[in-house]
Formats: C-alpha cells, structure tokens, sequence
C-alpha cells in the first residue's frame, strides 16, 4: 500500500521528518519526508496497510513539539521503495 501525506500546521523546524524516518523504520515502512516551501511536509509511505495505517495515525500528532493542523491523504499506485529518506 502508499499514500502520501500533506502535514499541515508547525511541522517544520520540530524534527517532524526525522521523527518520522525513525516511526517508519521501526515499523518496516519506506518512502520520503520533504518540507514543502508553503510550510507543510510532504510523507510518502509504502508498506504493510497496517504499518502505513499507524504512522497515518501517528503524522496526526506527530513529535512532541509539532502542532499538526490537518493532513490531507492520498492513496497512490505503489512504486516499490526502499528506505526511508529525508531531504
């Protein structure tokens, strides 16, 4: 399964991506979070919809010192990454 997430709110600058990376690889997801210019972060997820269904859940709080506004998902056709990456 992938969805890709739009993260809304103060996510940027609270180690949302880097929080991220390290809820993903600890449930065996891959994909990407990148910053977006309007202030928002941009998370791809490919996995297990179980796994990809706990980290949607978990983008909704986000780190402790995210304040996560909304965010918007998409489900996408599946491209088969690995890792996870951060830029």
């Amino acid at each position: 399964m992938r969805r890709r997430l739009v993260v809304h709110g103060r996510v940027q600058g609270v180690f949302f991506r880097a929080s991220c990376r390290d809820e993903a690889n600890a449930r065996g997801v891959t994909g990407s979070a990148d910053n977006l210019d309007d202030g928002a972060v941009e998370v791809v997820l490919e996995g297990e919809q179980t796994a990809v269904d706990e980290m949607v859940a978990w983008a909704r709080t986000g780190p402790a010192h995210a304040e996560v506004s909304g965010v918007d998902v998409y489900e996408e056709r599946l491209q088969g990454l690995s890792g996870f990456t951060v830029s």
